[in-house]
């Protein structure tokens, strides 16, 4: 039986038609093999898009695992949130991403390549 926060993540994946909160970009959360195939990624890229579940306030914080807290966010977006010695909020952050996306800044070339010019974003 998936934990409570899996069936959380797996909500908020369906919720938000399978894209990340951040960057937009569509995730994967079973089949790591179909996504990468679908859009001709190595698995390696693949992975970097694998669906997590994301505290928008976080539990060090205070924030618990409920549904208004959890938001779908790939592997990427949910690590560079949570680097260095000050976490951005998640509204920063979600401006943040949005502003180096306009610009291709956020992803590896090959998301604007492969995924958003195949209709992903």
């Amino acid at each position: 039986m998936p934990s409570t926060l899996a069936r959380l993540r797996a909500r908020a994946f369906h919720r938000q038609s399978g894209r990340c909160f951040y960057c937009c970009c569509p995730m994967w959360e079973q089949s790591m093999e179909a996504f990468a195939a679908t859009f001709h990624l190595s698995s390696r890229q693949a992975r970097h898009l694998q669906c997590t579940a994301e505290h928008l306030h976080a539990r060090v914080d205070g924030g618990g695992d409920s549904q208004s807290n959890i938001v779908a966010a790939c592997r990427l977006c949910n690590a560079r949130r949570h680097q260095g010695k000050a976490a951005r909020d998640a509204a920063h952050h979600k401006e943040y991403v949005e502003r180096l996306m306009r610009r291709r800044r956020w992803h590896h070339p090959w998301v604007f390549e492969r995924l958003l010019r195949s209709g992903g974003g």
